[in-house]
């Protein structure tokens, strides 16, 4: 009996040896991005996402927990408007600073998340005029620590994050196009 606890415990940490190995192996960093064409002008469209007391009409995130509570503060829109949010696990808590606002062209947001996982990224989103459409880019970038490796490991973040991000771009789509 004792011999197949101590077989069993050298097959577990030489399996967990080669997740931490192979966990290495991974980039120090990460970048997940998502492009969707949309028929509005850039300028439509620029002001709803530079606004964060309008994403709760598109944003992916903001109907997974409706009690969730929200901050905002600094200016109303654009460079220098903050959003903080504290939810349920499905949404955990951060906030977001918009730190640059090159409308209707760019923004880029200072993300950063303390639950359920922290983590200091930067969101961006580039409206790029294509004729009488606009191609919308929301791309999530930064570091990837060790324990984000790890995850990297079982889980495809570009896949997982972008479904989210694809799932954005189309309630902006629909929000802009028919107005």
């Amino acid at each position: 009996m004792l011999k197949a606890i101590a077989a069993i415990a050298v097959v577990f940490a030489v399996g967990l040896a080669g997740v931490l190995v192979f966990a290495l192996t991974k980039p120090d960093t990460f970048r997940v991005e998502r492009s969707l064409a949309v028929k509005a002008p850039a300028e439509a469209i620029y002001p709803i996402v530079a606004d964060f007391r309008r994403w709760t009409a598109w944003s992916p995130y903001e109907n997974r927990d409706p009690a969730m509570k929200r901050t905002f503060g600094g200016t109303a829109e654009g460079k220098g408007a903050t959003y903080a949010w504290d939810g349920n696990n499905n949404v955990g808590a951060g906030h977001m600073e918009i730190l640059e606002a090159s409308g209707p062209s760019k923004l880029r947001i200072k993300l950063d998340f303390e639950r359920p996982f922290e983590g200091h990224n930067t969101a961006e989103f580039t409206f790029v005029p294509q004729g009488d459409a606009t191609l919308i880019t929301w791309a999530m970038y930064g570091p990837a620590p060790f324990l984000s490796k790890v995850m990297q490991v079982f889980i495809n973040m570009d896949s997982m994050i972008g479904k989210d991000f694809e799932a954005g771009l189309a309630s902006l789509k629909k929000l802009t196009e028919k107005q």
